[in-house]
């Protein structure tokens, strides 16, 4: 749609173009001509493009929403910064156990002794914590009950006890992550359900049942289940992409544990 300036702007308008133009072929100077077009831009009718303010969104949801609807959203946020949480502190996780891999094999095979290499290794590593498990199990093979079990089954018993216990903190939280992945778009799709439920209930208390009475109220319930997708999509992909990690790691744990298993029962002084 075209718009139409008032009649009489126009008139003064084409009035001060007009005079612009005699003054062009009169030859008056410039500083008249510039004067003159400037007051012609001063009463040239300015056309202001409001801005329409959508009452419909996140925060309308959250304003007009009862207990259920800001419960589920509540829900949602929660899943969403657990899931966040998680995948972060798990791939800070992996990280150092994947650079503890790198310094045990540049560090750990080239000492003297396992205790001596695992004097190498830093405290706290998963390498470490294996090394010491089966350096521990090697020289106390003592007791009636442990000695009914032969040297080479208890240790590797104690080796594969710790490879384990790594690999089941590696696991914590994934779970979590599973379940995010999994029930956030139910979530979302409740709280859609539930808000065109009261949006169509209100609508018939009214009896107006115009395009804007009805796909604003709808519209803006179908916010909920965009958020659960939002939510579900980021954990699934992490979930996958630790798991991912994960297995990587551990191939390098367990490769790690065989071969001080093997070096302490080779013989050797460990």
């Amino acid at each position: 749609m075209s718009f139409t300036p008032p009649t009489h702007g126009r008139t003064r308008i084409l009035g001060l173009l007009s005079l612009v133009g005699a003054g062009l072929l009169l030859g008056l100077p410039g500083a008249a001509l510039a004067q003159a077009a400037s007051a012609a831009a001063a009463v040239a009718p300015e056309v202001a493009t409001e801005s329409v303010t959508n009452p419909y969104g996140l925060q309308a949801l959250w304003a007009q929403g009862d207990f259920v609807a800001r419960g589920t959203l509540i829900i949602m946020v929660i899943m969403s910064m657990g899931s966040w949480y998680i995948i972060f502190t798990k791939l800070f996780e992996q990280r150092k156990l994947l650079k503890s891999a790198e310094a045990a094999a540049k560090s750990f095979w080239s000492a003297g002794s396992v205790k001596a290499g695992i004097g190498t290794l830093e405290e706290g590593s998963a390498f470490r914590y294996v090394a010491e498990s089966g350096v521990t199990a090697s020289e106390h093979h003592e007791g009636t009950l442990v000695e009914q079990i032969d040297k080479h089954t208890w240790v590797s018993m104690s080796v594969q006890r710790a490879i384990d216990n790594i690999n089941s903190r590696l696991q914590d939280g994934l779970a979590f992550l599973a379940t995010v992945g999994s029930t956030a778009p139910f979530v979302g799709l409740f709280g859609t359900v539930w808000g065109i439920y009261h949006a169509l209930t209100a609508i018939g208390i009214s009896g107006q049942a115009s395009i804007d009475k009805v796909a604003g109220p709808v519209g803006e319930a179908l916010i909920m289940t965009a958020f659960g997708l939002g939510v579900a999509v980021p954990a699934v992909m992490g979930y996958n992409w630790l798991i991912r990690r994960n297995k990587l790691a551990m191939e390098r744990v367990r490769a790690f544990g065989s071969d001080v298993h093997n070096v302490l029962l080779a013989g050797k002084r460990p």
